[in-house]
């Protein structure tokens, strides 16, 4: 029927055509992605069907879907189906239909379906405020208890700490554009810090106004809206000059504008949804019409700006701008379909734990604002149910900054507090005890949050406590004794192993990665690289500093496997540089992760992650066993297609013994030896420095130094390496672990021997 249906082939960086039999439902009813068959103006029709003949009495129609995505307002039956989409227009079919493919629906799978869009908003109201309260009603019921409870709703410490200062404010000046034109971090930093004042003044004055019924009040978040809607909408604070800056006034408008409608003129409303709407469109056409994030979902301002911007605006001016329901419509579809693009089921967070936070924190926020309006909920879905164990496993409140993966702005300091924030969030919902400790833990930490440009700049706790504590019970904290020996992130690639996570004196820790997200967005060239962190103290580490993002320090060192504890062959390492396609394809893979009595293991191949600079490369594996709590062994196995050096990568924060095949880190807390106990090349050639090589000098002045080891092997087309690392308490420093390699044949028998228990760790020769 109708004209052929282009199906082209999916990329790395595009969604996949699933469900297909290949697919592991997590949920239920499955989502549908496919490449879409046309540039502009495709819409589409879906059928899923029990039978692959597509008999009508047994399958089901859904049409219009005007996007390459689709999630069923229905669960299917436990069972076999199959679907297919074509083309549709004009109320009918306009192409023939695509491939059909073939999917199993399992028993027990959580319900997540999504109302159809003719229904979805049925319980939506007209009246303001929308955002976070809803109307009248609900207004004097919130301000009846902050008169019973001042102090346990929240109210007293938001008012004084953020409501009051704003009253002696006068509005701020329209950020103006950069001298000639030309971005520096920290113009383009204080441009979005201005902007994120403008949104705390006009959303807790207009809320603390309402509540209180407070006239002053009222006119101030008044003056402070009429005020920043005035501004340029096309001008320095537009999402093409400084996206950061435009999420933030767009979001001051939608609070403003929806909090104020009863105190604003008919011209007034008028004049501040005009801006209101064309901030919103400014998002809207880069989101959906530029990046296309529903068919090439990896980025991350792009998706965050769903949250940040199209959920509130779209909200606050719904059954007003017909655009709006367009915005949000698109906005739900794609959480309840597509989201996240940078994790699954496991709960994991391909970019790291500090994407993870901001990422989350927009989203939580849109997640309340969403459920209050709609009366749907985003938490049933897997991922929700579980993203809290990736900060606890992979960014544990007792470890360090420097002893995970990725970008990260707090790079050095202790824990964000806002982490802890939105792990509560998850332990609100939950009511898992694990996550409230975490929250408890960090809070305790970081006493001097507020005052970092990180947390200032993005969020507010005072404001977080009030909408909290309004929704969700308290949850009890429980110490994690019971958490899992190791933790297989399969969704990310991320393995961490924990030994007493709950103490700080006790812990050690080991998180590594093999990724199938490689180097793209916020991730860096670390394939198979790994951090320890053992009683108190990091000892192979993440250096470096948080200069700024695109800063040399970011793009020659941070992002590049120079700065990992991985390896380079011939000194060049992972592909790290700014190209998305082949940041995806320098992947890795976790092949195997297991927990023996003795130990806990994980198998990585990062070979694909070297082929664009090793071209050479024909395999590299890595393996990290962490024996009896005790101690790690780490056995590298690299094979190359013609002759070339291994160097051995390793990073600490301070200065090394090194002699002969061994290195000592000497910390204030506890140290670790590292030994290189076997090589089948010969033996290694050890230096260390602490230069920061590629970076602008101007960038570390004065900064204090870390210290980067290179073992390097001789010359050969096989390497077989073991390297011994063994953390000590302070206390213990005399310690060892004992060894010999037996060789028998087709591999070799590492044995090693801590107080008296021996473990034998196989190492594969080379053929």
């Amino acid at each position: 029927m109708g004209t052929a249906l282009y199906q082209p082939q999916s990329g790395l960086l595009t969604v996949q055509y699933q469900p297909d039999e290949t697919t592991r439902l997590v949920e239920n009813p499955p989502r549908f992605t496919w490449i879409p068959a046309q540039l502009e103006e495709d819409c589409y029709v879906l059928q899923i069907s029990e039978d692959g003949q597509f008999q009508a009495e047994r399958t089901l129609t859904f049409a219009p879907i005007p996007y390459n995505f689709y999630t069923p307002d229905r669960v299917l039956a436990p069972g076999t189906y199959y679907w297919r989409y074509a083309l549709w227009d004009g109320g009918k079919q306009q192409s023939e239909w695509s491939v059909a493919r073939r999917f199993v629906v399992p028993e027990g799978l959580p319900a997540t379906a999504l109302p159809a869009r003719e229904n979805r908003y049925a319980q939506a109201q007209e009246e303001h405020p929308r955002l976070w309260l809803q109307g009248a009603e609900e207004v004097a019921r919130f301000r009846a208890k902050v008169k019973a409870d001042p102090i346990g709703s929240g109210w007293q410490p938001f008012y004084e700490k953020s409501v009051l200062p704003w009253t002696a404010r006068e509005p701020i000046p329209a950020p103006q554009p950069y001298p000639n034109n030309q971005r520096t971090a920290p113009l383009w930093r204080s441009m979005y810090i201005a902007c994120q004042e403008a949104l705390y003044a006009i959303r807790h004055l207009s809320m603390a106004g309402v509540i209180l019924e407070d006239e002053a009040l009222l006119g101030k978040a008044k003056a402070w809206l009429l005020h920043v809607a005035a501004w340029d909408a096309d001008g320095a604070t537009s999402r093409d000059y400084n996206d950061e800056a435009a999420f933030r006034i767009a979001g001051a408008l939608a609070w403003g504008y929806d909090w104020l409608y009863g105190e604003l003129s008919e011209e007034e409303r008028d004049a501040v949804r005009g801006q209101l709407l064309r901030r919103t469109q400014q998002v809207a056409v880069h989101v959906i019409e530029r990046s296309k994030i529903h068919q090439v979902p990896y980025d991350s301002h792009a998706v965050r700006s769903l949250s940040s911007v199209l959920v509130p605006c779209s909200i606050a001016m719904l059954h007003e701008e017909p655009q709006a329901r367009e915005w949000l419509d698109y906005t739900m579809e794609y959480y309840w379909t597509l989201y996240t693009p940078w994790g699954g089921a496991d709960g994991g967070w391909a970019e790291g734990p500090h994407y993870w936070t901001t990422g989350m924190a927009a989203l939580l926020e849109a997640i309340e604002l969403m459920k209050k309006y709609t009366g749907l909920s985003l938490y049933d879905r897997p991922f929700f149910r579980k993203t809290g164990d990736f900060p606890l496993y992979c960014y544990n409140p007792n470890t360090s900054t420097r002893t995970s993966f990725g970008d990260n702005s707090t790079l050095g300091e202790a824990i964000s507090t806002k982490v802890g924030y939105n792990i509560r969030q998850y332990a609100g919902v939950t009511g898992n005890g694990w996550y409230q400790w975490y929250y408890e833990k960090v809070k305790d930490l970081d006493t001097d949050a507020d005052s970092k440009f990180y947390n200032y700049g993005w969020w507010d706790f005072r404001f977080d406590d009030l909408l909290y504590l309004h929704d969700y019970p308290a949850v009890e904290a429980v110490e994690p004794k019971d958490a899992e020996p190791v933790k297989w992130f399969r969704d990310v690639g991320w393995v961490a192993m924990h030994h007493r996570m709950e103490d700080p004196d006790e812990q050690i820790m080991l998180l590594t990665k093999a990724s199938e997200y490689g180097s793209v967005s916020h991730s860096h060239a670390d394939q198979g690289a790994f951090h320890i962190h053992a009683y108190g103290e990091p000892l192979a580490v993440e250096t470096g500093y948080y200069v700024a993002f695109n800063s040399s320090m970011h793009l020659r060192w941070r992002r590049q496997t120079v700065s990992k504890n991985s390896i380079l062959i011939d000194g060049k390492g992972q592909f790290g540089d700014i190209d998305k396609a082949l940041n995806m394809a320098a992947s890795g893979r976790v092949e195997e992760v297991r927990r023996e009595k003795t130990y806990s293991y994980v198998r990585m191949n990062a070979t694909n992650a070297y082929m664009e600079n090793v071209p050479y490369m024909k395999r590299y594996v890595r393996e990290i066993y962490f024996v009896r709590n005790s101690y790690f062994v780490v056995v590298d196995s690299v094979d190359l297609s013609e002759p070339g050096r291994v160097n051995w990568l390793f990073h600490t924060l301070y200065e090394m013994n090194v002699k002969g095949q061994t290195f000592q880190v000497n910390g204030r807390k506890a140290s670790m030896e590292g030994r290189f106990v076997f090589s089948s090349s010969g033996d290694l050639t050890l230096s260390q420095t602490d230069e920061f090589v590629g970076v602008d000098p101007r960038e570390i002045e004065g900064l204090t130094r870390h210290w980067h080891l290179t073992a390097t092997t001789p010359q050969a087309g096989s390497h077989r390496i073991a390297a011994l690392l063994v953390p000590k308490r302070k206390a213990e420093s005399g310690k060892y672990v004992s060894y010999f390699v037996d060789d028998q044949g087709f591999g070799y028998n590492l044995y090693c021997t801590d107080n008296g228990a021996t473990q034998k760790i196989e190492i594969a020769k080379a053929f």
